[in-house]
């Protein structure tokens, strides 16, 4: 077995390289999650080591020093934090030009050959599903034997094998929970809508949602919901009391929609009812009443929902299938039951003008979820949002993000500038938060715990450090444009 590093590397200062919301960016207040795609090929290998940089706060000297024990390092890479992650790898084949590097992730799992081409200190890149790849790579099988490897070999020409097939057996899969144990500060993620501390983690992958800006499932996981038994989940839920005890204050089920399959649902959350564990899972709009207070009863206090835009036309262009009336219904429901809410929405979706940015921003008014979050739209390689947009002249730039690690627009529309979807964004976080009911939430938060007092405080300033670097972003880009 030949020892093995698992890396996400320094990067941007608060940049979220995990980003279970699949925007990776820098949040508006401190936010990290779990590097759960690598602990989960880490948690495969005996002996590996898992290092998350950035909640960390560990440097590239950091990394560097333990680095240079290793023969083979795999890192988790993005399309915004490509040149970053490659400028770290050359620095550990610098130290070190036997060490062997690849890299894992939605970036390189749909463009390997580019990544390999363009970046000599890559010696292979995982595709697609790639936790049996890792794998069989750490035991030393012969590359040209081991399925989704795309790699340069010694004369430096680009090989490539078969493609893998998806995991077809999850509770063989073993629990990523001892890793993170082993290897991770659970103290060190924060999730501004989760309990601290919390620990976040997959009962599956894939999702039978077709939306169109969706990254994990066009990249990596598919369409078919492919999951752990309950049974096997509720060992797994066992495993985490026993490690963390009363520690971990709230489990956060990351599958992408972990409520498709309502019956699977209720009876992991039997589990958690029989370990008294709280819990929040993604879901979608459409899960009904009595499924919802089931669920509830069983220690479910906050559904992840991607609402997305107030707009029915745009909801049917990304393929949501959600309907306006669903989601209304569904808040009502969730309200009337005490389920909180975290709604996801996105600017600069296909085609956004100023107009349906409104209506969005009242129809989060309108639902009111406990908290929201607001991304910018953005067209990833591998997904349809980004071969619509090259195919219909829609991009305006290429990076996702500023220099400062802050998400950017890279889309426009005839009708509507980036600067224009960029401003946006400040402007529904301020409708949506400086009312008297969301201030009145944050108040009642505040006044009846002393711990979240403390961490709503930090959290507004830098809620609010962040839209003045927003809109110093935004002016830059301005006398950018005028200048030329």
């Amino acid at each position: 077995m030949k020892k093995t590093l698992f890396l996400s590397p320094p990067s941007f200062e608060g940049f979220d390289g995990g980003a279970g919301s699949r925007y990776q960016a820098k949040r508006e207040i401190t936010s990290f999650w779990y590097p759960t795609w690598l602990a989960q090929p880490a948690a495969m290998v005996p002996g590996s080591k898992l290092i998350d940089a950035p909640p960390h706060n560990q440097s590239v000297e950091d990394v560097l020093k333990i680095a240079k024990e290793y023969e083979l390092v795999v890192m988790h890479t993005s399309t915004p934090s490509l040149a970053n992650d490659v400028e770290c790898a050359r620095q550990i084949k610098q130290q070190n030009p036997d060490v062997k590097i690849g890299f894992i992730g939605a970036h390189v799992a749909v463009l390997p050959e580019q990544t390999l081409r363009d970046n000599k200190n890559i010696d292979f890149v995982c595709r697609h599903e790639f936790d049996y790849t890792c794998k069989e790579l750490a035991e030393g099988k012969p590359w040209d034997q081991i399925k989704g490897l795309s790699w340069r070999n010694e004369e430096g020409k680009l090989q490539r094998t078969e493609d893998r097939e998806l995991v077809p057996n999850w509770d063989a899969m073993p629990s990523v929970l001892p890793t993170y144990a082993e290897h991770l500060d659970i103290t060190k993620y924060f999730i501004g809508y989760l309990m601290h501390p919390y620990v976040s983690f997959y009962t599956g992958r894939g999702c039978p949602a077709k939306c169109t800006f969706c990254l994990w499932p066009q990249t990596i996981g598919g369409h078919k919901y492919r999951t752990k038994s309950p049974e096997c989940v509720g060992r797994e839920m066992d495993e985490a009391k026993a490690i963390w005890g009363s520690k971990v204050r709230e489990y956060m089920f990351d599958d992408d929609t972990f409520t498709i399959d309502k019956e699977r649902a209720i009876a992991i959350s039997h589990h958690m009812k029989r370990l008294n564990l709280t819990w929040s899972c993604n879901a979608r709009a459409h899960v009904d009443y009595d499924t919802l207070k089931t669920l509830r009863d069983n220690g479910l206090r906050l559904l992840l929902v991607g609402f997305e835009s107030g707009n029915q036309e745009i909801l049917n262009r990304i393929k949501k299938g959600i309907k306006l009336e669903m989601a209304r219904e569904f808040m009502a429901n969730c309200k009337k039951l005490g389920i909180k809410v975290h709604g996801t929405f996105i600017i600069g979706l296909p085609v956004e003008t100023k107009e349906t940015i409104e209506e969005t921003i009242r129809f989060a008014q309108e639902l009111d979820p406990h908290t929201i979050q607001v991304s910018i739209a953005a067209p990833y390689p591998g997904t349809e949002l980004y071969d619509q947009a090259l195919a219909n002249g829609w991009f305006a730039r290429e990076s996702l993000i500023a220099t400062s690690g802050i998400q950017t627009s890279t889309l426009q529309y005839p009708h509507l500038s980036t600067e224009q979807i960029e401003d946006a964004v400040e402007q529904m976080y301020r409708r949506f938060y400086f009312r008297a009911k969301p201030i009145a939430r944050i108040v009642a938060e505040m006044a009846t715990d002393r711990h979240m007092m403390v961490r709503r405080l930090r959290e507004g300033g830098e809620f609010f450090s962040y839209l003045r670097e927003r809109k110093e972003q935004s002016r830059q880009r301005g006398l950018e444009a005028a200048s030329v």
